[in-house]
This record gives C-alpha cells, structure tokens and sequence, in this order.
C-alpha cells in the first residue's frame, strides 16, 4: 500500500512505488518490515529508496563478466542521473525513486556518492588496507542511502543527518557478516587486510574456517569496532520526531541483536555467517545455541542502572529507560539463543512510585512503547509473557497493552517471559496470605493442611518456577523485595555492567558462572530437586 502522496500520482506512479515496495521485501525483508511503523505518508518513499538500493545492488551482482557488470551499472547509473536532472523517468522501478528524490528534494551528490560506490565495487573487489578505508566504504554503501531518507523523518538537529548515516554504516557492516562466507567463496573480503596480517591470517584462513582462536580474535577486533559505531549513532533515534523514533529504534535494535549473534558465534561466522533478523517469511527462529555446562531453567534479572547510565552519558535519565528498554529486548533474544526457558525481569517495582512524577511518566512511556512494539516479535519468535504484579494502579492504556501481550502470546512454549510491572515480593506474599484465609474461613482449606503448594498457587503468577540464577546488574547487591519466595535457592551474580550496557556476552558469562557452581539445596550433594513444590504451570 502506497501513501497518500505516492497514491495521488498516475497508475504508473503507483505501480511503480508498489514494485519498489516489493524488491525491498523480497531482497532486504528487515528494512521492510522495520518500515511498516513509519506513517503511511512516508514509508513509500523510504521504501523507494531502498528499493532503488537493492536494484542497483542485484545489477551489480549479476552474473557476467566484470566488464559486463560495470558496463551495466555505469549505464544505470548515467541513466538515473539523467532522470534526476530531466525530473521524471520512465523505468518501473526508477520511477518512484526519481519521485521520491524530487518531492523531497534528496541531496543529488550524495545519490552519486552512492552510485560512485557500487559502480567502484563492480569494477575490482574490496581491498581494505585499515579500518579507516573500510570505514569509508561502509558510509559510500550504506551511509549514503540513510542519509537520502533523513529529510523525511523531520530532523531536530543539525548531527541528526551524519548519525544516520552512522547507523547506515552500522547496517552495512551486519550485511557483510550475513554474506561473509558467499563472499569469500567469490575472493571478495571486505575486512581490512592490516587486521589479517596483525593476527598471520589470510584470506584462506577465514575460507576454511581453521585456526579458531585467531579468527575469534579477528572477530573481536571487529567486534570492537562494530559496538563503537552502534554507541555512536544511538543518539539519532532522539534526533527526529516523535513518530519516526520507532523506525530508528527497530534499526538500531535490529544491527544490536546481530552483533549479539557475532559475539555467540565468534570465529565460526567465516564459514557460517548469520542469517538475516527477518525474511520474507518472518521473523527468523534461531534453535538454541549449545552451551557447554548447565543452562539455568529460569533466569531473573533486576535491571539496574538506567538512570546511573545515562548521567555518566550526559543524557536525560528518559534515555536511559528507552536504551534499558533495547536492552530488555536484546535479553529475550539472548536467553532464547542459550536455552533458558524461562526469563523474569524487574521492570517496575511497588518503591518505585516514590520516583518524580516526570520519570515515571518517562518509565510508562517507555513500557508501552515496548510492549506495544514488541507484541508481533515477541510472539513470531514464540515468547509467551506474562505480567506478574498489581494490576489496580497502572494507567489503564498501559495496562491494556500489557493483557493484550499476554492474550495474544498465551499458546507460545519457546521462552517464558514475567514481566513484574509495579511488583513488589512482601506485598505479594501478603496478597497470598490474605487468599488463603479467606479460603479457611470459607471452610475450603484446613488451616493445618496449608503447604507450601497452596501459597504458590495463590501468587500473581501462579505457576512460576523457583529461579535458578538471579542476576542484577550495575554493581548493586541486594534483591530489592524481588521474587523472595521463587529466589529460596537462587544463585546470584551481580554484574557491575550498567543495565543499558547489558547483552549476550554478560548473560552468556553469568550462565557459565552458575555452571560452575555446585547446587546442593541444603544437602550434602548438588542436585536438581528443588526442595519447595511448585504449583502446576497454568
């Protein structure tokens, strides 16, 4: 579906918007589907650009010879400069491009800094001697075409267009780690060869896949470079108006949830790359990846240190509930890939009401923003959520989105997300003491055939397995009036990374840390039983 303007045009025009619509979904699936939150008026004209991008891309890839590929990219790209200057085009695809670029008056030198790009890239392979050179490739191939849609998400700075533009070298750069071992199977390297001969690597190497410890140690260079760039260009989802922030924010995600796939895999990416976040199928499902000691059943995390965060970025404290907000995301995903089954957070605990009426609304914001965005993600990757907490004083379009992310995900088994939204552990205990008298004055329980069984059941999430592994994170060490009663034989790890900081590498380290210990319930020997029944999962 076009927008409103594009849908003004000829039938042509609109055709020729919708073709663009489809070579975007078909060949770059993740910047479609991020583009489904933009408003209606400006996702065809996003989508033209990335259209046109993937266009010029495929005709640079086609088979031939090298001559016959730059002899048809140096012809497209004099015949899109020619329509450019003329205003108007009569390709099918080109089309809408040209539209595109004239209704919002897009920067003609960047387009042919693109162009230049692909057409150089057709012409002889990559040969990237530093990171600097790379880094210049990254912002021609990818940073340029960012740049081209910046104008329309309405800009509220003058850095918004060069973060963007980061965050299209950002996106780059995931492209060439999905496409590493198609490109090195062709000769085609697109990592500076000064970081190949710091390690005594070549380009066979990483073909291979031999030499593991190096190329993981190649990865971490990159890995290095990669997280730069992402802490670099965070700040643009800020930088643009309100209702483009959601766009930014699933790109940016998105380029983080890969970077935590490069971190699981290290130096197997060479031979085993990673696939995309999104095909044309939906979002990717990725199996659990193995891991060589115990996998807790059930993780908790307290998250802590959003506001502790962004002081030291001198940053609002707002920015660092939405950046805690990403984090959030990036566990789900980082507890799917390692195997736990079930995963409890602390998003909004009963003390924090004492908190300034400005940051609260900051923090509901946040979790609305987060649920309502979540909602299709989280259940395509089969995540079931559950709210556990008092429901009686959460504002009430919060509280729909939360039932409505329970309602929608109930029927998933892959992960079980409990989400405690103003929870607090005394008081649910007290809610359950309360129950289970009102139950023997009724005369349906026996004060003395009361167990522990019978507490359970009557807490807000019934069901809920006790916690294996606490985690906390920013240094703190205390539990916060968190889950006392499932956290009776927990291990606890207290990480000292600022929870905004918090990814797969951190979650990854913690689980090998309870691997490592010895669980032994209050007995001479370590072992699975837990020593309090759990009511049945419901």
């Amino acid at each position: 579906m076009v927008g409103n303007e594009a849908a003004s045009g000829s039938p042509e025009l609109r055709e020729s918007y919708e073709v663009c619509a489809a070579e975007t979904r078909r060949f770059l699936a993740p910047m479609w589907k991020a583009a489904e939150v933009l408003p209606a008026a400006v996702r065809p004209h996003v989508l033209a650009v990335h259209g046109f991008l993937v266009r010029t891309d495929r005709l640079a890839d086609e088979h031939g010879t090298q001559a016959d590929r730059e002899e048809r990219i140096t012809r497209w790209r004099s015949e899109t400069l020619e329509e450019l200057r003329a205003g108007r085009s009569e390709h099918p695809l080109r089309r809408a491009f040209v539209d595109t670029a004239l209704r919002w008056e897009l920067d003609r030198a960047v387009i042919e800094e693109f162009l230049d790009a692909i057409r150089a890239d057709c012409v002889s392979p990559p040969a990237f001697e530093t990171f600097a050179e790379q880094r210049r490739y990254l912002r021609e191939a990818g940073g340029t075409v960012f740049e081209m849609w910046t104008p329309m998400l309405e800009p509220e700075g003058p850095e918004a267009s060069s973060l963007t533009s980061v965050l299209g070298e950002v996106c780059q750069l995931v492209d060439i780690f999905e496409d590493l071992p198609t490109d090195l199977a062709a000769g085609r390297c697109y990592l500076p060869q000064a970081d190949l001969r710091q390690l005594g690597l070549e380009v066979g190497d990483l073909v291979r896949g031999e030499r593991r410890r190096t190329l993981d140690e190649l990865v971490d260079i990159q890995l290095g470079r990669w997280r730069l760039l992402l802490e670099q260009a965070a700040p643009v989802t800020g930088m643009v108006a309100p209702e483009y922030r959601p766009f930014l924010h699933t790109l940016l995600l998105g380029a983080q949830l890969q970077f935590d796939e490069v971190v699981l895999r290290q130096g197997r990416v060479f031979t085993d790359g990673i696939e995309p976040l999104v095909t044309a199928g939906g979002v990717t499902r990725r199996p659990a990846w193995p891991h060589a000691g115990a996998v807790p059943d059930h993780v908790a995390v307290i998250m802590d240190g959003n506001r502790r965060w962004a002081a030291r970025q001198g940053l609002p404290v707002s920015r660092g509930h939405q950046t805690g907000e990403w984090a959030a995301m990036r566990l789900v995903n980082a507890a799917l890939r390692l195997g736990v089954r079930h995963l409890s957070i602390y998003a909004f605990s009963t003390e924090n009401w004492d908190r300034s009426r400005e940051e609260l609304a900051a923090l509901f914001d946040t979790l609305g923003h987060g649920a309502a965005q979540g909602i299709e993600w989280l259940h395509e990757l089969g995540v079931r959520v559950r709210w556990c907490g008092r429901r009686d004083r959460i504002e009430p379009s919060l509280a729909s989105t939360l039932e409505l992310l329970e309602s929608v995900t109930s029927n998933n088994d892959a992960l079980s997300l409990t989400v405690c939204v103003d929870y607090g552990g005394r008081d649910e205990l007290t809610e359950a003491a309360r129950a289970l008298a009102a139950e023997a004055v009724a005369g349906t329980i026996r004060p003395e055939d009361i167990g522990p069984a019978d507490l359970a059941r009557n807490l807000y999430a019934p069901g809920l397995p006790d916690v294996d592994l606490l985690i906390r994170t920013s240094g703190e060490q205390r539990i916060s009036n968190f889950l006392p009663w499932h956290l009776a034989y927990a291990e606890l790890v207290f990480d000292p990374t600022a929870w905004p900081d918090f990814g797969l590498a951190q979650l990854r380290e913690a689980v090998t840390t309870y691997a490592g210990r010895r669980r032994r319930f209050g007995g001479g020997l370590p072992g699975p039983t837990r020593p309090v029944e759990s009511a049945p999962a419901t």
